[in-house]
């Protein structure tokens, strides 16, 4: 006789599952994105990116073309949606996309990123692009370089992230992340 396990007992087993198979991965992947321990000490920069400090962004942000602002910290989707565990507030003007910085992005992800940034840049390479997530994060350092691995020009890393804007006593905003198509 078949016996289902009920939702609750399943669970656990596919969390843990889950978080073991993350603890396997190397810390960077072939490619040289961080694939996991996201939330640890990041380097000083990103290459082919200017990093900027919380300042520095202010004053970009009075150039024009304005840059675009994209976040890219994570937010749990399942079943095509993206689910809230809590709420997040990013700097205002902001691009939410969210899961852009993990170290692999299967095709619809990927798909996802490059169409956002083709909006985010008005189809232009050397629309200047500024990626942030919260301070020692890697999300916003693999988001980075796969914008430059996309031909992306004028990028610039805002390491310090929401921490660093919150910090200086910025106003931040309520944000959702972008849909998925």
């Amino acid at each position: 006789m078949l016996r289902l396990l009920p939702l609750c007992c399943l669970l656990p087993m596919l969390f843990t599952t889950a978080v073991f198979a993350e603890d396997n991965l190397p810390l960077f992947g072939p490619d040289g994105y961080r694939q996991r321990l996201y939330r640890s000490p990041t380097p000083a920069s990103v290459e082919g990116a200017q990093t900027v400090d919380t300042a520095e962004l202010q004053a970009l942000l009075e150039t024009r073309p304005r840059p675009a602002l994209i976040d890219v910290y994570r937010r749990q989707h399942l079943f095509g949606r993206f689910v809230a565990d809590e709420a997040h507030h990013n700097l205002p003007g902001s691009l939410w996309l969210a899961n852009t910085g993990d170290g692999t992005l299967v095709a619809p992800w990927s798909a996802y990123f490059t169409a956002q940034l083709q909006r985010a840049s008005r189809g232009r390479q050397d629309w200047p692009l500024v990626f942030y997530c919260r301070s020692d994060c890697w999300l916003s350092w693999n988001a980075t370089r796969r914008a430059r691995a996309l031909g992306y020009t004028r990028l610039y890393w805002y390491r310090e992230g929401i921490d660093g804007w919150q910090q200086a006593g910025l106003p931040l905003e309520p944000a959702e992340p972008v849909a998925l198509p």
